[in-house]
């Protein structure tokens, strides 16, 4: 049945609860899962917590809104947590990396397809070729540390080879900047805007929190660099986010965000346990959504119809490998640089940018030393051969 963000009611805010053994479930497996199930809960798992980013700060700057966005926000820290935690400890923290990275790709991809902004579909692109090249080093790493192939977490959806060197994103802050959408901007554009914002965000703070924890030294250095440009992506998606708009603005928008993305998890699920679960969380943001609404009304004296249309959802992200179609951008795009808000030819590339990378790689890159030997081959660990020792 199609959802309509106006008159769907959902879950009321008050029948919105949780026991602690509902909030920590028994969590997938790497193996006998879908690849896809795992990247919906990682993606919707940064949906979450950039609603909790916003609503926190929202929290800071209005008195009278404090206690409804407080109740939202207990919420949602808890659907956040029942997602979260659905990432079993079969998963070493370098195997969730390569999840992660697989999500910022097809997830990516599919919007880039959906994007009707030419200019902004073509910003989707850019970062798609740079998470795309991570998920590559990662994969090294994870052959040099652990011996594994990639392949097992990523189940043969996504290519890994080299897109747009790693060593080649590092840009200065003025180079990392796009043009932000009109306000008369397509709602698909303002969601699609939100969704890998929140994305990008989760995945910089998980790098920030794990790449401390290697004993490796290379490891280390890797996850500080990729953390660096995955900020650097968070600048360049939320920067395509209208500034002019009010909090209030935002925070309906958010909602509707949420809306967005769990409809397409729950239709597209094959795991009946975690589609019950999107199912579930839908009805509460629809809930939600309703409350903000609410708030929208009495605050800013407007109609959310202003923001969200006729209350039909655009078409979702569509959770299928996209390897023609990446294999595509890398071929066409890889060697496109940013000058200011604009794409262009390498060779005209902002001169700031080439100077801060100078300094930067100065002592060398990690992700071009951790892969300088490797060639990813499928079956990597059962492949391999060890040669034996002759009998003196």
């Amino acid at each position: 049945m199609a959802i309509n963000l106006l008159q769907d009611r959902g879950t009321p805010l008050e029948r919105q609860r949780f026991t602690w053994k509902e909030l920590v479930q028994k969590p997938i497996s790497k193996l006998d899962d879908d690849a896809f199930t795992r990247v919906r809960i990682i993606l919707m798992n940064g949906v979450e917590l950039d609603s909790l980013r916003v609503k926190q700060l929202m929290l800071r700057m209005n008195g009278p809104l404090r206690l409804p966005i407080a109740q939202l926000m207990r919420v949602e820290q808890h659907q956040a947590t029942l997602i979260n935690w659905l990432i079993g400890a079969d998963h070493s923290p370098i195997e969730t990396t390569i999840g992660y990275e697989q999500t910022a790709i097809e997830v990516t991809a599919s919007v880039a397809k959906l994007e009707p902004d030419a200019y902004l579909a073509q910003g989707y692109r850019y970062a798609l070729l740079e998470d795309f090249d991570h998920l590559y080093r990662y994969s090294a790493l994870l052959d040099r540390l652990e011996g594994k192939d990639a392949n097992n977490i990523t189940q043969g959806h996504t290519d890994i080879v080299p897109a747009r060197p790693t060593a080649v994103h590092h840009r200065a802050p003025e180079h990392e900047l796009l043009e932000p959408y009109a306000p008369t901007a397509a709602l698909a554009t303002k969601l699609h805007a939100l969704t890998l914002t929140g994305g990008e965000y989760q995945t910089h703070d998980y790098y920030m929190n794990i790449g401390p924890l290697f004993t490796d030294p290379l490891a280390r250095q890797l996850y500080a660099e990729i953390a660096s440009i995955e900020s650097q992506h968070i600048t360049h998606y939320g920067s395509m986010i209208n500034p002019n708009e009010t909090p209030m603005e935002k925070m309906l928008l958010q909602e509707a965000c949420e809306v967005w993305n769990y409809a397409a998890c729950a239709e597209q699920e094959t795991n009946p346990r975690i589609k019950g679960l999107w199912e579930r969380f839908l009805d509460y943001e629809l809930g939600q959504l309703q409350v903000v609404m609410e708030l929208f009304k009495q605050h800013e004296r407007r109609d959310p119809a202003e923001l969200l249309g006729d209350g039909s959802l655009p078409p979702g992200i569509v959770f299928e490998s996209h390897r023609e179609f990446v294999r595509e951008v890398i071929e066409a795009e890889t060697s496109l640089r940013k000058d200011g808000t604009a794409f262009v030819n390498e060779q005209q590339e902002g001169a700031s940018s080439i100077a801060y990378r100078e300094q930067m790689n100065a002592d060398g890159s990690p992700s071009s030393i951790v892969s300088a030997t490797y060639r990813w081959a499928p079956g990597t660990e059962l492949t391999r051969v060890v040669p034996l020792r002759r009998a003196a």
